[in-house]
């Protein structure tokens, strides 16, 4: 029992020696009141690999919230006459072209207008000629006194009436003959046609709100898309800061994505922007034209775009490993400075391309930024350098 006491004590006693020769060292750096860099477990030096920031000219996109498709053009088939629908001539669903027959309205009641117009039109210039001759006898005669000055007025006056029936017919005929025209109802424009909302033998109106078909010309075809102000005015802001250079940039080209994530093979093409910002969600429409030879994009579907903004030449691109965050959601960095030693970075990002953060300041050109090793140092901290390698290189 007393071997064993001794044993116990000699051994307190060699740990308090420890003790006191390392804590002997701590005014030289081993602690965080010391003048030297902190060291690693064991006082070795972690090792950490960095990316160097460096400036390379990047192409900016701005990727849009969900837009819709619109038709480029689209028509009501309405009547522009009354009658009954003698026949539907065209297949529900088919392309059809401008001027072809899609209703036929039936002609005879039209017809017949036409005719009486023309046949009204014939008799008042039948009786034309004899008014104006006999005019013509009356002058002659007054110089001669043989008629009254009453006789030859009445004569003229005759002549006029009988040159404004004339008039009068030949407009009728052309009434006559338009609204016998408009019994073939014809496309108005090339494009797509809906569903029939009439059979043969239904009774239409003229101008009736309810369309009897409807055409839409989808290639090309519009896409709608909403455009923050907030982000109009920061993409103003870079342009007028010189962050952004549009020169040699096609700003108006437009990458679509449709609904299920799979890109459009065909770009579009920006149009204009609007001038009205909707009040109730603080954006602008921009309008993009896209061709559409496959039929692929229909009215009302839902688009992705992406606008090219123009170039930063001087951006700074970080692997998004090497960004964390604090205690309030700040973007943070660890850096090491030109004496191996870990400094903290605030950062400010602008946006993720790729894989990579787009640094908007806090960090400067050359600058060394960890990517791997960040469990094992902290701000303070000494550490060995190794360059980044990415997974795909190693």
């Amino acid at each position: 029992m007393n071997d064993w006491n001794a044993a116990c004590r000699g051994l307190s006693r060699l740990i308090a020696v420890s003790m006191v020769v390392g804590c002997g060292f701590a005014p030289f750096g081993c602690g965080p009141g010391g003048g030297r860099p902190l060291a690693g477990a064991g006082g070795l030096m972690p090792e950490v690999a960095v990316v160097t920031a460096a400036p390379q000219a990047v192409e900016l996109a701005t990727e849009l919230l969900p837009g819709r498709t619109a038709p480029y053009l689209i028509a009501e088939i309405r009547p522009q006459v009354g009658g009954i629908i003698q026949k539907r001539l065209f297949q529900e669903g088919s392309n059809v072209k401008a001027g072809d027959v899609l209703y036929q309205i039936e002609p005879a009641p039209f017809q017949a207008a036409f005719d009486n117009a023309q046949a009204s039109l014939a008799r008042s210039e039948a009786n034309l000629p004899a008014i104006r001759s006999r005019v013509e006898r009356y002058k002659e005669l007054l110089a001669d006194k043989a008629v009254s000055l009453q006789d030859r007025d009445d004569a003229e006056a005759a002549l006029k009436q009988a040159e404004a029936d004339v008039a009068y017919w030949k407009a009728a005929l052309e009434a006559a003959r338009i609204n016998l025209g408009f019994t073939r109802i014809v496309a108005p424009i090339s494009g797509r046609i809906g569903r029939s909302a009439v059979t043969d033998g239904a009774l239409v109106t003229a101008h009736q709100p309810a369309a009897l078909a409807t055409i839409q010309q989808l290639d090309p075809i519009y896409v709608d898309v909403p455009q923050s102000t907030a982000e109009l005015l920061r993409l103003q802001r870079r342009l007028r800061d010189g962050r952004l250079d549009r020169a040699g940039v096609n700003t108006e080209e437009v990458r679509l994505f449709l609904e299920d994530g799979t890109a459009y093979e065909l770009p579009g093409t920006l149009q204009f922007q609007d001038i009205t910002v909707d009040p109730t969600t603080g954006s602008v429409i921009l309008r993009v034209v896209v061709p559409n030879p496959a039929g692929v994009l229909l009215p009302g579907m839902f688009i992705r775009a992406t606008v090219k903004e123009g170039v930063n030449p001087r951006a700074i691109l970080l692997p998004q490993q090497t960004v964390a965050r604090d205690m309030k959601g700040n973007p943070i960095a660890m850096v090491v400075n030109g004496e191996d030693v870990v400094e903290l970075r605030m950062l400010v990002l602008d946006r993720a391309i790729g894989d990579r953060w787009l640094v908007a300041s806090g960090l400067a050109a050359g600058e060394r930024v960890i990517a791997e090793g960040l469990q094992k140092v902290r701000p303070g901290a000494a550490v060995k350098v190794v360059p980044f390698e990415p997974a795909e290189a190693k």
